[in-house]
């Protein structure tokens, strides 16, 4: 039997609890048996230096994440040289499992309809299967619109299971998931305004935070 392996990117500068609480509900909607929080070491759509060491993301990660046995960090990206380019992490991620992992990649409606942004955005659909979170303010149309004008127009929808197959490319889920509306950037801001985050972020993170004086300068 094949093992599902759930994996989310980002900055994650901070974690919070809408990162946490997604990979949870997602997990159980498709059984994934791992799921993997990937940081980005170097990532290519933050410009002028403005992201946190890779150090102290990872650890506010492991910090969080500490008592889910499912869960796990990877720290994939910041053993690879250059920009983390998600093509090149899921390419290498694949080489390092088992061949009958299937591979679930898991991004906000946000960041799904602009994936063609990114590089060789195409040939993740090639790669791992990817799965869609609802966000607010985003109409779930949009999504058959951007699979047909971006990626190839033979995609169609199963209603019913609530994904996009295709004959040849892997299928994309679109999953119902508790938005919680918080967002790293808020996070930073509101400490930078020397406010409290408490119930934003998991009490670990949050003392980490203040331990370590991020984000108040």
């Amino acid at each position: 039997m094949s093992q599902r392996l759930g994996i989310m990117g980002g900055t994650f500068d901070p974690v919070h609890f809408g990162h946490l609480r997604a990979a949870e509900e997602a997990c159980e909607v498709l059984g994934f048996h791992h799921f993997l929080f990937m940081p980005a070491a170097d990532p290519p759509h933050k410009y002028g230096g403005g992201v946190s060491p890779f150090p102290h993301r990872a650890q506010m990660l492991q910090l969080a994440i500490g008592d889910n046995p499912r869960f796990e960090l990877s720290d994939l990206e910041q053993k690879l040289a250059g920009k983390s380019y998600t093509v090149i992490s899921l390419n290498n991620l694949l080489q390092r499992v088992a061949k009958d992992t299937e591979i679930y990649f898991i991004v906000g409606m946000d960041s799904f309809l602009e994936l063609n942004t990114w590089w060789h955005y195409r040939e993740i659909f090639q790669l791992a299967r990817i799965v869609v979170l609802r966000r607010s303010g985003y109409p779930e149309n949009e999504m058959e619109s951007f699979l047909r004008q971006n990626v190839s127009d033979l995609y169609h929808l199963d209603q019913a299971a609530g994904v996009f197959e295709h004959p040849s490319l892997l299928p994309v889920h679109l999953v119902a998931n508790t938005y919680f509306g918080i967002s790293s950037t808020q996070i930073r801001k509101t400490v930078k305004q020397g406010k409290s985050i408490r119930y934003l972020a998991p009490t670990s993170v949050v003392q980490y935070i203040k331990q370590n004086g991020l984000y108040s300068n």
